[in-house]
């Protein structure tokens, strides 16, 4: 029988087997709660707009939203620091075993969570078995009237419907960076490039970055006392932390 010290090893490694490439900070103290983050996040990955109607269902599309609470009793209430919750980006994330069809995969190269489009079947366990929350379901092929077909990005897969999405830490932007520095044979520095959500934020309240670089920003942020991990009693694993109340 284990006993408790063993089971702690176990989550010792288990921790470092997971500890992944690319993280996030994001500093709750200092976010205005402009939204500016979730413009950004459409336009860079294909977000359709859903219209009036599929928002009236709670069928709205983003990857990354604007959570506010509120606390205290009235009319002693106050509002908490705004609060952006995007995926996790689990090191551990319970989305990935009950996807059937193995839309859901972890990149071994990239320490990713992400989602295979042509692979998915809608199902939408992912969904239900995401602690956070983060991920989105195509309910049509939205359509776009001109002009906006021309500010596709490229680089991105628009997704069809039935299927399923959610953040990647702008994939597109970490692979291009990556291309780029190997065709100049060098590392990626620190700072090169960034999330479309990090860049878009005025208050600079996002730091987006190499967690497994000692060296690089997001990870001296991240070791902060004050810094937290959502949820992460559960043994997800996060790669974003939270500063509130620093």
């Amino acid at each position: 029988m284990a006993t408790l010290a063993d089971l702690k090893i176990s989550e010792v490694k288990l921790s470092e087997e997971h500890v992944g490439k690319w993280g996030m900070v994001i500093d709750q103290d200092i976010c205005t709660g402009c939204q500016a983050c979730v413009a950004a996040c459409a336009m860079e990955n294909n977000i359709p707009f859903v219209g009036e109607e599929d928002s009236g269902y709670g069928r709205s599309m983003h990857w990354i939203r604007i959570e506010r609470f509120w606390e205290g009793e009235y009319p002693e209430v106050k509002m908490t620091p705004n609060q952006p919750m995007l995926c996790q980006q689990c090191g551990s994330a319970p989305c990935e075993p009950v996807c059937p069809a193995f839309a859901t995969v972890h990149s071994q190269a990239e320490k990713l969570n992400l989602q295979v489009y042509n692979r998915c079947i809608g199902t939408r366990y992912c969904a239900n078995n995401c602690p956070y929350q983060v991920r989105s379901f195509n309910w049509r092929d939205y359509e776009r009237p001109e002009p906006l077909p021309n500010q596709l990005n490229p680089d991105v897969t628009v997704r069809r419907r039935g299927i399923m999405e959610k953040c990647t830490f702008c994939i597109q932007r970490i692979l291009n960076a990556q291309d780029k520095a190997k065709a100049e044979g060098r590392e990626i520095m620190d700072g090169e490039f960034t999330t479309a959500c990090a860049q878009a934020c005025p208050a600079n309240a996002i730091t987006f970055g190499r967690m497994d670089d000692p060296e690089s920003l997001v990870s001296q942020l991240a070791k902060r006392s004050h810094g937290v991990k959502h949820l992460e009693e559960l043994g997800t694993l996060p790669n974003v932390t939270y500063f509130k109340g620093g």
